[in-house]
C-alpha cells in the first residue's frame, strides 16, 4: 500500500467531486476453476485498490459524502483459514493502512443499506464484471443481477474515471517499476528468438523473469509469428527465419500498476519489404507521440498515425489517390484497424470497465462509427499526468481484404492485388508507455529495447 495521506487524500477528493450520497465500491471475490477450493489467483478490484488499498477478497468499501465517513465492510479469516492460509492479520491492521477509522462486519451491511434506502439517500456503485458481486448488490439493494449496471451511478463513473486518469508521483513509479521489469523481459525475447524455437519456448523464458522479480502479467502475452491476428495468445508456433515475431506483453507491479509494451522481432535478419513497412510504422509512433500533449485530442493523435502509416503504404503502392481521402474515408483501416492507443494505469486497459464512452469520450466528441476508427478507445482531449500507451501498426488481414475487395470497398484508394500478394507476412506493431506533459509526451519505455 502507499502511505495513508495518498488514500485519505483521493476519498477526500471523491467527496468534494460528488458532492452527495452513499458511493459503494465492491471488492472482488475468489473465483473458482474447477471446484471451489481450486482458486484462479486473487486480483482485487483496481477502483476499490485506488480508494482503499486492501488487497484481499470478500470487502465492500463505502464513502459516506453525507456524513463524511468511510469505511470497509469485512471479516477476517477463521481458525480454520489460519491453518491453510498462515497469519495473514487483520483487516482491521489494513484499514489503518488506509486511513479508516473502522471496519465492520459484513452481517451489518444489509442494516446499514436498509438505513440508507429508508432515509432515500442516493446509493451510487460502478458497473459491475463479477456475477458475485451482481448477486451482492441484489442482496443489499434489491437490484436483479440481470439490470445491475443499468443501475450504475453515471455521476460516479465519471468522478471516478477523471480522477484515476490522472496519474500522481508515486502512481507514476509504480508503472516505471513495472516497465523496468518489462525492459527485462525484452531483453531476453531479442537474446533468445532464433530458428528453430518454438513460441512458447520463448514466452516461458520471457515469463519467468517476470515472476523472477515477484511480480505478474497485466494480461495474457501475446507472442506469435501471426501477428495479423491482433490479439493471437496461442504459443504452438516453431519459429523459422524470416518471420516477424510481435510480442505485446506487460507486467503488473505489486501495487498492481500496469506497463503495456510491444515490440516486432525478427528472426533472422528482416528482408527489404519487412524493414520498409517497420519503419513506417515507427514513424507512425514517432510523429504520433510527438503531437501528443495536453489539450491535443488524442483522436488526432490516432489521426496522425493515420496518415503517416497511408503515406508510407501509398509509397509502396499499397494505397492510391490522395492522402487526405485515404485517412477521412477510413480506407487506411484495411491495414490499420484499431485504436493508435488507450490509457494505462492500474488497468493494463485503464478504466476500460467504466465504460469506454463515458471514459473516452464526452457530450462533445462522440464515437465514429467508421471501421477502424470505432475501435479507439479514447478520443478526447489529453491532460497532463495522464499515461497512454502509443501503439500503431500494419497487418494483412486475409478476411479483412478479401471481404473489403468483394464489396470494393475504397477500390479507389487501395489496390487489392498487392495487399493480396502480402497475405502470409503477418503484422507490426510498436507499443510505448508515455506520460502526457503540458508541453508534449514522455515516453516512460524509451530504454525498453527495439529493432
Amino acid at each position: 500500500m502507499f502511505e495513508k495521506e495518498v488514500y485519505i487524500k483521493r476519498r477526500s477528493e471523491l467527496k468534494r467531486a460528488l458532492g452527495r450520497g452513499v458511493a459503494v465500491f465492491f471488492g472482488n471475490h475468489e473465483v473458482a476453476i474447477n471446484y471451489p477450493s481450486n482458486t484462479y489467483r486473487f486480483r482485487q478490484d483496481s477502483s476499490f485498490l485506488y480508494y482503499f488499498g486492501i488487497d484481499r477478497p470478500g470487502l465492500v468499501g463505502v464513502i459516506d459524502v453525507d456524513k463524511d465517513n468511510d469505511f470497509v465492510f469485512g471479516d477476517d479469516i477463521d481458525d480454520e483459514d489460519v491453518i491453510w492460509m498462515g497469519d495473514i492479520g487483520t483487516i482491521y491492521d489494513e484499514a489503518l493502512k488506509s486511513g479508516l477509522c473502522c471496519i465492520k462486519p459484513l452481517s451489518e451491511m444489509y442494516g446499514y443499506f436498509r438505513d440508507v434506502i429508508k432515509s432515500k439517500r442516493e446509493v451510487m456503485f460502478l458497473p459491475q464484471y463479477r456475477f458475485k458481486n451482481m448477486i451482492v448488490i441484489e442482496e443489499v439493494l434489491g437490484i436483479k443481477p440481470q439490470t445491475v449496471n443499468g443501475y450504475a451511478s453515471l455521476k460516479l463513473i465519471r468522478a471516478v474515471a477523471e480522477q484515476r486518469l490522472k496519474k500522481s508521483e508515486e502512481e507514476i513509479e509504480q508503472i516505471k517499476k513495472a516497465i523496468n521489469i518489462s525492459k527485462g523481459m525484452y531483453e531476453i525475447a531479442f537474446d533468445k528468438v532464433r530458428e528453430g524455437i518454438t513460441e512458447s519456448q520463448l514466452l516461458a523464458e520471457c515469463e519467468a523473469y517476470a515472476i523472477e522479480n515477484g511480480v505478474w502479467l497485466s494480461f495474457p502475452t501475446i507472442l506469435t509469428k501471426r501477428g495479423d491476428i491482433l490479439h493471437n495468445t496461442r504459443h504452438d508456433g516453431v519459429l523459422n527465419r524470416g518471420d516477424l515475431v510481435v510480442m505485446d506483453s506487460g507486467v503488473e507491479t505489486e501495487l498492481h500498476y500496469a506497463s503495456d509494451i510491444t515490440r516486432t522481432i525478427p528472426v533472422g535478419n528482416m528482408s527489404r519489404l519487412q524493414k520498409d513497412i517497420y519503419d513506417i510504422v515507427d514513424s507512425a509512433q514517432r510523429s504520433a507521440i510527438a503531437k501528443a500533449k495536453e489539450g491535443v485530442r488524442f483522436l488526432d493523435v490516432h489521426l496522425e498515425s493515420a496518415r503517416v502509416i497511408a503515406e508510407g503504404m501509398k509509397g509502396l503502392g499499397f494505397f492510391r489517390g490522395s492522402i487526405d481521402g485515404i485517412v477521412e474515408s477510413g480506407a487506411y483501416a484495411v491495414v490499420y484497424l484499431h485504436g493508435v492507443g488507450h490509457p494505462l494505469g492500474l488497468d493494463v486497459h485503464d478504466l476500460e470497465g467504466l465504460g469506454e464512452d463515458y471514459v473516452g469520450y464526452s457530450d462533445s466528441i462522440k464515437r465514429s462509427n467508421k471501421f477502424g476508427l470505432r475501435y479507439l478507445r479514447f478520443a478526447k482531449q489529453l491532460k497532463e499526468g495522464y499515461v497512454m500507451t502509443v501503439e500503431p501498426g500494419i497487418y494483412f488481414i486475409s478476411a479483412l481484404i478479401e471481404k473489403w475487395h468483394n464489396h470494393q470497398r475504397f477500390s479507389d484508394f487501395v489496390d487489392y492485388d498487392a495487399l493480396k500478394g502480402m497475405i502470409g507476412f503477418g503484422g507490426i506493431r510498436l507499443e510505448d508507455d508515455v506520460l502526457i506533459k503540458r508541453e508534449g509526451a514522455e515516453v516512460l519505455s524509451k530504454d525498453v529495447r527495439r529493432f
